[in-house]
């Protein structure tokens, strides 16, 4: 997968304060859209796009699976965005 620029992006997030590219690897900046859910819980949306050979497992049946670097879960959404439209440039 490879990070996408979201519209609407409100900020920048980098690699943690402990992050060490040495131990942990390359950590790139995400961009995050910041808004509510249902107008209550806060929430970063961030932008994510399959490679070509992703995208062929993918439609093959292959699952998609969310890694969270931590041994507590939090709260996690996934979703399908809108489908690009070619005249917007």
């Amino acid at each position: 997968m490879h990070i996408g620029r979201i519209a609407g992006s409100t900020r920048n997030l980098g690699a943690p304060p402990n992050w060490d590219p040495d131990r942990d690897g390359p950590c790139q900046s995400l961009p995050v859209r910041d808004e509510l859910v249902g107008g209550k819980l806060s929430a970063m949306t961030s932008a994510w796009f399959p490679t070509p050979e992703e995208l062929l497992r993918l439609v093959a049946g292959a699952p998609i699976y969310l890694k969270v670097l931590a041994s507590a879960h939090p709260p996690v959404m996934l979703s399908v965005g809108e489908t690009p439209d070619a005249t917007r440039t």
